[in-house]
């Protein structure tokens, strides 16, 4: 089993910017799809940023020019750096990964096999 441990949530002021941290700690692996999704409230999950094994990234449209996704293989680690943060991007921040490429249906959360518990985002 892959574990997934999250760090950087917190609260911060619109136009403020969080850096959110996804560890899989004593996990190696070839192939994989790692990275984000969101759910506000009294909204549905969805996708923000994904990075693979072969350095593909993806991202919600919404999102690219403030989100930004990167890896640290040596640490097992994948970071978002979020700036400019609004209002609306408040809510519960999950890092997914998967033993699979990106690909074009990233944001297919179905295709995910590990999930972590999440951790708050509030923007003021």
């Amino acid at each position: 089993d892959v574990q997934l441990v999250e760090s950087g949530g917190g609260s911060v002021q619109a136009g403020g910017s969080l850096r959110l941290s996804c560890a899989a700690p004593g996990y190696r692996y070839d192939t994989y799809c790692m990275g984000w999704f969101r759910q506000a409230p009294g909204k549905a999950r969805e996708g923000i940023a994904v990075i693979d094994s072969d350095g593909d990234t993806a991202y919600a449209e919404s999102m690219k020019d403030r989100f930004t996704i990167s890896v640290d293989n040596a640490k097992n680690t994948v970071y978002l750096q979020m700036n400019s943060l609004k209002p609306e991007d408040t809510g519960m921040y999950y890092c997914a990964f998967r033993n699979l490429l990106c690909g074009a249906a990233w944001s297919r959360q179905s295709d995910y096999n590990y999930w972590d518990q999440g951790t708050q985002v509030t923007v003021s």
